[in-house]
């Protein structure tokens, strides 16, 4: 008797097949990693979430953050070029839909053309968010901060349109340099167990100097008020605040200091935008395997673009982490 039984072997890439959830097996498994990625990032703006409703009298104002844009300094134009990355990460992951498409239709031409303009957009994304990096690191105006860690911020109030609002002045507009040397602490002259940073670039006592040379200059603190404004102080409590609480003057953000308000900020937006460039930079270097590999034909001798759709997923991954990124940080 005969128990031979007939099975179909036939390869159906885009079909799936009798395979799960219709599914090849390399598209599963970037589902499975896309999943667990999802669950990581979302760990990462939970934290994000809790730290800013701890701190939510006291958080940077996002509109005062990211003001700049390339080539046009000394204007403060906020989220404009924000919205310009994102809108160019969005155009991207259309272009890569209409690569998978032109896929499925074994179109060579019309998935090099799409291949070749995503990579662009990712790459032109890649390059602004570390501008944006430099610009935020650099600083704008800095700040002095307080024995409790408190950001306090230099300027004027200025009357617009009959509005009344506080202007920012720079500490190098006030600064009064004093006379003096100061030495960092260093192994090589005699402090071998001290080792410090780069020095601030003025002392308390010269912003303190400045300041009350300045009758007009105001500070004001990171605490917010009920309208969402930060709490400017009276000429006599600016001057008491510096010269009694005033511990260090900061110039941009890092992990240590934020001249824009408490360090939590800048932490999570180092590692956070940093995680999500690391995916994005990531992504274009896959896309440039992939797109050498169509123009080679590759994928026309196997008959199928599958590797084009499965880079794909993981670009419309990258492309709706950032709409999350960019609602938590600059627009809530």
């Amino acid at each position: 008797m005969n128990s031979t039984v007939a099975t179909d072997t036939e390869e159906k890439t885009w079909g799936g097949g009798n395979k799960p959830l219709n599914a090849s097996y390399g598209k599963m498994m970037m589902w499975f990693f896309i999943v667990s990625d999802a669950l990581t990032f979302s760990g990462f703006l939970a934290a994000y979430g809790f730290s800013r409703f701890k701190f939510i009298n006291e958080w940077p104002i996002a509109d005062e953050v990211f003001t700049h844009v390339p080539f046009l300094h000394g204007q403060e134009l906020p989220m404009i070029y924000v919205a310009f990355m994102t809108f160019i990460l969005i155009m991207s992951s259309v272009t890569m839909v209409l690569a998978v498409d032109a896929g499925h239709n074994m179109n060579k031409a019309k998935v090099t053309i799409y291949m070749f303009l995503t990579i662009i957009g990712g790459a032109i994304f890649v390059g602004s968010q570390a501008w944006e990096w430099a610009t935020f690191i650099q600083g704008d105006y800095g700040a002095v901060q307080t024995n409790g860690g408190n950001i306090l911020q230099f300027g004027k109030n200025v009357t617009e349109d009959g509005v009344t609002k506080f202007k920012r002045v720079s500490i190098d507009d006030i600064a009064i340099v004093q006379a003096g040397e100061r030495v960092d602490h260093e192994r090589k002259n005699g402090l071998w167990f001290v080792d410090e940073g780069t020095l601030p670039p003025y002392t308390v006592s010269e912003i303190y100097a400045g300041l009350a040379a300045n009758e007009d200059i105001l500070v004001r603190n990171q605490m917010l008020d009920d309208e969402g404004h930060k709490t400017v102080l009276s000429r006599e409590e600016s001057l008491k605040q510096i010269k009694e609480n005033g511990k260090l003057v900061v110039k941009g953000a890092n992990l240590h200091v934020n001249e824009y308000g408490t360090t939590l900020f800048a932490d999570f937006f180092f590692f956070i935008t940093g995680f999500h460039g690391f995916h994005v930079f990531s992504g274009v270097v896959l896309n440039i395997i992939i797109f050498f590999n169509v123009i080679l034909g590759t994928y026309e001798r196997r008959g199928s673009y599958e590797m084009v759709e499965k880079v794909g997923l993981y670009w419309h991954f990258v492309d709706l982490v950032w709409v999350f990124v960019f609602t938590f940080f600059y627009l809530v």
